[in-house]
């Protein structure tokens, strides 16, 4: 038998005809003929092969179809000069009915049935390990000299007339350091699954345990190492069973078929292609990637609504990078809860100021395209008028329907439990992402004050409390949305708004978001959400990322999300529908065309020209 050492620099025809004579004493072919492409084998019945094939374009991340031969072809021309499929993996699998019913080194004896069968040759991961290491990156299934792990998932594939099966994944361990770098290294290699579709908790995945793989070996993280997982062509394994043909084959998890194709490195020529990796959660860890294209749009909107039209010092509680985490985070989400309403006209009916509600309904109608459930929780006392904004808003076209409007009370310890969960279960959030904007913010002493000093609590529910709840359950992230620092989740950046922001040390709050998003007005903060969602909606890297690259594309949608993206049109129409309902300006409390003593022309609709410029670039 001939050993392992060595192997990685052979040609690939030299160890085709090393494994065809059976002289191998290896289980894997991780890290051989290094540099060059290997694929998953998949032998159907020729009745099976064209819905095969859709299904592979259907699934082009783990199926990334290299080859389909003719029937009785056992060779592949394009891939390799003198290759048979029979002989030329190191294992194969029989399947009848669904069952494996035997591991076999050659399938010559099953010569006359694969007369009437078609391969399939589907690209590995194997196929980027060497561009990884080129990258300075270590590959730790070929340091540990053991087959790559491969998991089962919870992520449905797009399903083909009987191929229907759950998305399998591989996962190497990465240092964290090292993770941009990994998917730069194979984000352009999509005959090799491309960029990883998950970086992070297992567990979101549905995988429950990494030492117990469905598929090849436990491969062990060293300190600082991050679990990264791509999709893997195994999957067309999980396929095969669940279509219950009479007769196929596959190569065995592990066991590749060799290519002459060399596994060359492309170059990524625009920022469109270049891959950024952002820590979006700590609990559960999750990471999510974006286009650097993308990216800087997003800081672009950042810097537009950072200036301070009302001199209040807001300059100082900036942290660059916020709105683009909030937004990816709340791209991750499937279920977001709204609240605002500053109630700081307490001499006032309705003492609600304008600013607030329309950043919270252009979220909201963004939400509602991309299809994520939305809600809204606000005040009891305030719950008709916000009944009557949200109907105005879906009659001016603002929403497609109406938001469900919730309000929260304090009625036990467990209250916030209660509402956030399914029967109080932490395992079972009802949201993934709170976002506050412009609502008022409970400060250290338990008060909630305007910036002018006035304690307004008697106006205010105790909104808070979801916020501060939401810290202890894994899953639900938070964003604050502020122009002062007395708004709810502004506790991130507490001590600059003490320090610089005029009656801080009474004022500020104290519950802190995950994510703060500090704007010279609200409002403008929520319009920079909406647009921030609809970028990394058209990122095709991040489109990819969310759908775990099973699926089709989601940018046939664009028109749908651009129709819901705020304008200046909408945004007039909605001021003016306040106005009738006495919602009145915050600095002035005038019943007029402005928002924070602001007029709307010229600086509330210029704001969003801006905002939407950046969009259409």
């Amino acid at each position: 038998m001939i050993l392992t050492g060595g192997l990685k620099f052979l040609l690939p025809h030299v160890l085709r005809r090393i494994i065809r004579c059976n002289r191998l004493s290896i289980s894997n072919t991780s890290g051989m003929a290094e540099g060059y492409k290997q694929a998953n084998v998949v032998i159907l019945h020729k009745s099976l092969a064209d819905d095969f094939e859709k299904f592979c374009h259907a699934n082009d991340g783990p199926l990334p179809l290299l080859y389909r031969s003719k029937p009785g072809d056992w060779k592949c021309p394009s891939l390799s000069s003198d290759s048979d499929i029979r002989t030329d993996c190191l294992q194969y699998r029989m399947y009848e009915h669904g069952a494996c019913t035997g591991s076999l080194k050659s399938l010559k004896e099953y010569s006359e049935q694969l007369k009437d069968m078609v391969t399939f040759y589907l690209g590995c991961s194997f196929s980027f390990e060497k561009a990884v290491q080129n990258a300075g990156i270590p590959v730790r299934n070929v340091e540990q000299k053991c087959n790559v792990s491969m998991y089962k998932t919870a992520v449905p594939c797009y399903c083909v007339s009987a191929f229907c099966c759950n998305l399998v994944v591989t996962m190497r361990p990465i240092p964290e350091s090292k993770l941009e770098a990994a998917v730069l290294a194979t984000s352009e290699l999509k005959d090799a699954h491309g960029a990883p579709i998950h970086i992070g908790d297992p567990g979101l995945l549905g995988i429950q345990d990494l030492s117990k793989p469905d598929y090849g070996d436990p491969v062990h993280l060293h300190p600082g190492d991050i679990p990264v997982f791509w999709a893997c062509g195994v999957t067309a394994v999980e396929a095969v069973i669940n279509c219950r043909a009479p007769l196929a084959f596959t190569h065995s998890p592990g066991c590749m078929f060799i290519t002459d194709l060399k596994s060359n490195n492309v170059a990524v020529r625009s920022s469109r292609e270049v891959p950024q990796v952002h820590c979006i959660s700590q609990d559960p860890l999750r990471y999510s990637i974006v286009s650097a294209e993308a990216a800087q749009k997003i800081k672009t909107l950042e810097t537009l609504i950072g200036i301070d039209p009302g001199d209040r010092g807001i300059i100082h509680l900036h942290r660059q990078g916020e709105l683009l985490k909030a937004c990816l985070s709340i791209s991750h989400a499937r279920s977001v809860l709204i609240t605002t309403g500053f109630p700081t006209h307490f001499t006032y009916e309705p003492p609600e100021e304008n600013d607030g509600p329309p950043g919270a309904l252009a979220i909201a109608a963004v939400l509602q395209a991309l299809e994520k459930e939305v809600a809204i929780v606000t005040d009891q006392r305030a719950m008709n008028l916000n009944k009557n904004i949200i109907e105005e808003a879906v009659q001016l076209g603002i929403l497609k329907r109406p938001v469900p409007l919730l309000s929260y009370q304090s009625e036990s310890a467990d209250s916030a439990l209660t509402f956030l969960c399914e029967n109080g279960n932490p395992g079972r959030p009802r949201f993934d992402h709170l976002i506050a904007i412009e609502r008022a913010g409970m400060a250290a002493d338990g008060n909630y004050y305007n910036a002018r000093k006035v304690n307004i609590k008697h106006l205010v529910d105790p909104i808070d409390e979801l916020f501060l709840a939401a810290q202890t359950i894994p899953g639900i992230t938070t964003t604050g949305v502020g122009d002062g620092g007395n708004e709810l989740g502004m506790g991130k950046v507490k001590d600059a708004v003490k320090k610089h922001i005029k009656n801080g040390d009474v004022i500020a709050c104290d519950v802190e978001a995950d994510f703060a998003v500090v704007a010279g007005v609200s409002n403008w903060g929520g319009y920079a959400i909406a647009c921030a969602l609809y970028i990394l909606s058209t990122c095709e890297m991040h489109d990819r990322y969310l759908r775990k690259a099973v699926g089709f594309p989601q940018l046939s949608k664009k028109t749908v999300w651009l129709s819901a993206l705020p304008s200046v049109t909408k945004e007039e129409k909605l001021l003016k529908t306040l106005v009738q309902l006495g919602v009145r300006s915050g600095k002035t409390a005038s019943l007029e065309m402005e928002v924070d003593g602001l007029p709307f022309y010229n600086t509330h609709s210029l704001m969003i020209e801006k905002l939407l410029q950046e969009v259409h670039q």
